[in-house]
C-alpha cells in the first residue's frame, strides 16, 4: 500500500510540472530554450538573415527564412530569432516575394534549433499570423486586425473603391502643424535630433528648417500644382505625401513628373532630371511610387475633393502625375523598409488616423493598375 501512495503521488507530481517548451513563447525566452525543445514563438517579422550576424531589413534577396523579434523596430541581431522556412511557408511569408509583410506580427511552431549558428527555429510545422491586442485600435500598430477587411478579395476599381474608403476619413493637420509631424515621422533612427532629407539623404537638424539655402522644408511629393490644391489642408497637408527635403534640392524638383533619366544633380547624389521628370536615389524609389498610389486613392473627386490620377506619360497637367509604368517598376525594384513602415505607423497613431494601404500590403499595386 505504501508503495502505490508513493506512486501516486510521484505521477501526479510527474503531470502537474509544466512541459519544457510549453505554451506560447516571446521571442526572448524562446532564444532561451534548449536545443530540441518544441516551441510556439510569437514576434515581429523584422527581416531576412543571410548571415550568422546580418538581417535584410530592406532590398529583401530571399524567401528562404525570416527573423523575429519582440519589437516591430528591432535591429540588433542578437535580439532576434531566426527561423527556417521550408518549401511550403515561403510563397506566402518569404519577405523577397511579400516585403509587406515586413513588421507582421506571427506565430511560428517548430523545433528550437540553430539557423546560420544563430538560435532559430527549424522544422517548422505551422505559421499564423496573429492580431497584436498591444498594438490594435490606434495604438500604432502594423496593419491592424481588421483595417482592410472590406478589401479582402477584390481588385481593380472595387479594390481601389474600397480602399479610398477605408483611408477617406481621417484628421487633417493645418500646414503649420506639418513641421511638428514631420519632425517625428522623418526622424533619424542614428540621432533623435534629426531628420531624414528625402531626396538627398543627409541627416539635418529638427530645427534647420526654413526657407533659406542648406535648410530643409516641406516637399509636396505629389506636387501641388498637379490640381492647384496649395498648402489648404487636405492633399495639402496630408502627411502621407510631405517629407522633408533640402530647400534647393526641392525647388529643382519643382512640379516634375517622375520617370528614369536625365542629367544628375549633384545637391541629391544618384538623382537625375531633365526637362519634364524627375529620378530619385534607388534607396527611394519606392517610397516615392507608394505615396503617389495613396494620393490616387485617397482623392477621389468625393465630398468635393480633387479627384488624382496616375498618367503613364511625363508632362502631365491638371490633377494628374506621371509615370505610371515608371512608378510601378520602382514600387518592385525599392520594397517597403522599415523606416517607412515606422513611418506609416507614427502617422496612422499619432496624426492623421489613416494608413497608406500600399505600405502594409504592396501587392495592391498590381491589383488596381
Amino acid at each position: 500500500m505504501r508503495k502505490m501512495v508513493l506512486l501516486m503521488v510521484s505521477f501526479m507530481f510527474m503531470v502537474s510540472t509544466p512541459v519544457q517548451g510549453a505554451g506560447v513563447l516571446s521571442v526572448q525566452e524562446a532564444m532561451n530554450q534548449p536545443n530540441g525543445a518544441d516551441v510556439s514563438v510569437e514576434g515581429y517579422i523584422v527581416g531576412v538573415p543571410t548571415a550568422i550576424d546580418y538581417v535584410q531589413q530592406s532590398n529583401f534577396t530571399s524567401n528562404y527564412a525570416l527573423a523575429l523579434a519582440d519589437d516591430p523596430n528591432e535591429t540588433q541581431v542578437n535580439d532576434m530569432i531566426f527561423v527556417k522556412l521550408d518549401a511550403e511557408y515561403r510563397s506566402e511569408y518569404g519577405l523577397a516575394n511579400n516585403p509587406g509583410n515586413m513588421g507582421k506580427f506571427i506565430q511560428v511552431d517548430g523545433t528550437r534549433d540553430p539557423y546560420f549558428s544563430h538560435q532559430g527555429v527549424e522544422d517548422v510545422s505551422s505559421i499564423t499570423t496573429v492580431s497584436d491586442d498591444s498594438n490594435d485600435g490606434g495604438d500604432g500598430g502594423t496593419d491592424p486586425a481588421g483595417y482592410y477587411e472590406n478589401a479582402s478579395g477584390l481588385s481593380g476599381s472595387a479594390l481601389k473603391q474600397a480602399l479610398h474608403n477605408i483611408i477617406d476619413d481621417h484628421t487633417e493637420l493645418s500646414y503649420s502643424e506639418v513641421w511638428r509631424a514631420l519632425r517625428h515621422t522623418d526622424e533619424d533612427p542614428n540621432n533623435s535630433n534629426h531628420v531624414i532629407l528625402l531626396y538627398s539623404g543627409d541627416s539635418l537638424s529638427k530645427y534647420d528648417n526654413g526657407g533659406n539655402v542648406d535648410e530643409w522644408n516641406r516637399e509636396h511629393v505629389w506636387a501641388k500644382s498637379h490640381g492647384d490644391f496649395g498648402t489648404s489642408m487636405g492633399p495639402g497637408t496630408d502627411i502621407h505625401h510631405l517629407r522633408p527635403t533640402d530647400v534647393t534640392v526641392n525647388s529643382a524638383r519643382g512640379n516634375l513628373d517622375f520617370d528614369n533619366g536625365g542629367s544628375a544633380f549633384s545637391e541629391a547624389p544618384d538623382t537625375y532630371h531633365d526637362s519634364d521628370s524627375w529620378e530619385p536615389r534607388d534607396e527611394v524609389k519606392g517610397d516615392v511610387a507608394r505615396m503617389i498610389f495613396y494620393m490616387a486613392v485617397r482623392y477621389e473627386g468625393d465630398s468635393g475633393e480633387l479627384d488624382l490620377e496616375v498618367a503613364d506619360y511625363v508632362g502631365t497637367s491638371g490633377p494628374s502625375i506621371g509615370k505610371l509604368t515608371t512608378l510601378k517598376q520602382w514600387h518592385e525594384s525599392d520594397p517597403v523598409s522599415v523606416f517607412e513602415q515606422h513611418r506609416n505607423d507614427i502617422i496612422f497613431s499619432d496624426y492623421q488616423g489613416n494608413r497608406n494601404p500600399f505600405i502594409d500590403h504592396p501587392e495592391y499595386v498590381e491589383r488596381i493598375w
